[in-house]
């Protein structure tokens, strides 16, 4: 399991006044990309590689161009 202590969790600069229903990146931890839940800060956190994260950022960014 990752350590994620010296994680800064960050929200979009997108989400708006939904209720707290957004997700929550910590990017700054070397070698890992950490996702949660904003509801659920003390809750499990979802790891990626760097490589990984940008693959799905990028697909998301097209994907919403489509459609």
């Amino acid at each position: 399991m990752a350590n994620l202590s010296g994680a800064r969790w960050r929200k979009s600069t997108r989400s708006g006044d939904n209720g707290g229903a957004c997700v929550e990146v910590a990017d700054n931890l070397t070698g890992i990309v950490a996702v949660r839940d904003s509801k659920d800060q003390t809750g499990p956190a979802l790891t990626f590689t760097p490589t990984a994260w940008a693959t799905f950022v990028t697909a998301t960014k097209t994907t919403n161009r489509t459609h």
